[in-house]
């Protein structure tokens, strides 16, 4: 099935259910709020994984990502979709921690963003339907790319409000841009 046509739950501005099941193409088409799951990915190190859309892509075909992710399927949590995105895109097994959730009005449409995080091994076998190249950053570095590259609207703003988090993976905590921060405006801080 193509990715906007996934079938999708309409949530409310306050990210609650209301039981009324659409396509993702017309939850987009009309601007209905509806979940969708990113996962940022780092390594051993620290590194962070950077991805370019195949170009076979119907949304941002070619662009950079910083995060991994897609549509929450009806029924699915923000955790059950992000592990099921990082399988089929990246052919990774692992339960991502869901870190906080927000309203994001940036992309094709309004939608609640539940931006995960997960340390994945160096190796990915990434879908070339889905992955046209994929590499590892630092954080250094991936600043720059995000100035100078053509990065998703999501990968923006999930990654700025990533990196301003307070509560970095263990051990990362001494890395430059971990700190304390109040949350934005329509943010909910998870677990």
């Amino acid at each position: 099935m193509c990715a906007v046509d996934e079938l999708v739950e309409r949530v409310d501005d306050q990210d609650r259910v209301l039981g009324v099941v659409v396509s993702r193409r017309q939850a987009i088409r009309e601007g209905w709020l509806h979940r969708v799951a990113v996962t940022v990915c780092r390594d051993e190190r620290g590194r962070i994984l950077v991805h370019r859309r195949s170009e076979q892509l119907s949304r941002f075909p070619g662009l950079y990502e910083a995060v991994v992710g897609g549509a929450v399927d009806v029924g699915e949590s923000y955790e059950q979709a992000a592990a099921r995105e990082l399988a089929e895109e990246l052919g990774i097994r692992v339960l991502p921690r869901l870190l906080f959730t927000f309203l994001n009005r940036s992309g094709l449409s309004p939608h609640w963003l539940g931006v995960h995080e997960a340390v994945v091994p160096d190796a990915v076998a990434a879908d070339p339907d889905e992955v046209a190249w994929h590499g590892w950053l630092t954080e250094p570095e991936l600043r720059s790319a995000l100035l100078e590259w053509r990065f998703t609207p999501d990968s923006h703003e999930a990654f700025s409000r990533y990196l301003r988090r307070p509560d970095p993976l263990p051990g990362w905590a001494g890395l430059p841009g971990w700190g304390r921060r109040r949350r934005c405006p329509g943010e909910r801080r998870c677990g």
